[in-house]
């Protein structure tokens, strides 16, 4: 057996806690994503509001479609530089559009409601993509990381 293909337990732990991680960052934009689906006209307040664009039904639509496709080659491991990469950018466009929650984290309204926590969630999501990036060569428990230690195509990765 190849030895580049074996495992330490140290590369077997970090692969669990890149997968424990991969997963739950794939779950966490695909919901997004879905609702895109479930609910474009919240999508098009959203873009309106936030963005001062007015987009069309067919555009949150695939717009959602891509994302939910990129959640899935994230899930998987696929095309790891390219799906993890293209998350992260796009987590950090929703980040930049909502800097201003931020500088007040306590803010509630007049009801009582905490205003900015998806803001404080937004940076705790970014942090894990921008660590998963970073940590792609020790994620094993991925289709591209198998690949990877089994000398198979590249581009995969």
């Amino acid at each position: 057996m190849d030895q580049k293909a074996i495992l330490s337990p140290q590369d077997k732990l970090d692969a669990l806690a890149l997968l424990i991680m991969r997963l739950g960052l794939a779950w966490f934009i695909f919901l997004w994503a879905a609702h895109k689906i479930i609910t474009p006209k919240q999508y098009q307040n959203l873009a309106r509001h936030f963005d001062g664009v007015d987009v069309s039904l067919t555009q949150i639509y695939l717009g959602g479609g891509v994302q939910i496709a990129l959640c899935l080659l994230v899930a998987l491991g696929v095309l790891r530089y390219f799906s993890y990469g293209s998350l992260l950018i796009m987590h950090f466009f929703t980040v930049l559009r909502r800097w201003e929650g931020f500088f007040d984290p306590f803010a509630v309204n007049d009801r009582g409601f905490p205003i900015h926590r998806n803001q404080v969630i937004d940076l705790a999501v970014l942090g894990a993509l921008i660590a998963l990036v970073l940590l792609i060569r020790r994620d094993h428990f991925s289709i591209g990381g198998w690949l990877a230690r089994h000398d198979r195509p590249r581009w995969w990765n």
